[in-house]
């Protein structure tokens, strides 16, 4: 059994380079300087949450309930996730107030949920 790789240096916290690969079954090593994916920056907690997200497709009320957690703190880390990757996050100001309206006459948030939307909280 094999331990999970960590993608930073426990004494320094630089980015850590994977140099070494080597196959169980036939002995065969490669060297070399190989890189990561961005996936493996995320923390443990940020894995879980992805993995909890792509097995209700995305669909934020299974993850809330999911969770436990309610649908301003599913975005708030899908935010946090999609930070860590290097992407830009939409502004603030940024918010679709059609969509947020259509989320809340559907039932997929609640009246507290929309208003903090709105509010960009």
């Amino acid at each position: 059994m094999g331990f999970p790789v960590i993608s930073h240096c426990p004494v320094c916290s630089e980015t850590l380079k994977i140099t070494k690969l080597h196959c169980s079954k036939c002995h065969t090593s490669i060297e070399n300087e190989f890189e990561l994916s961005k996936l493996a920056a995320l923390s443990g907690d940020q894995l879980h949450f992805v993995e909890v997200f792509l097995a209700c497709r995305g669909n934020i009320k299974e993850v809330e309930k999911e969770l436990g957690i309610s649908y301003p703190t599913v975005r708030g880390k899908l935010n946090e996730v999609v930070s860590s990757l290097g992407y830009e996050l939409k502004k603030k100001n940024d918010v679709d107030e059609k969509k947020v309206i259509a989320m809340l006459a559907s039932g997929e948030i609640t009246p507290e949920e929309a208003i903090s939307l709105l509010k960009n909280e």
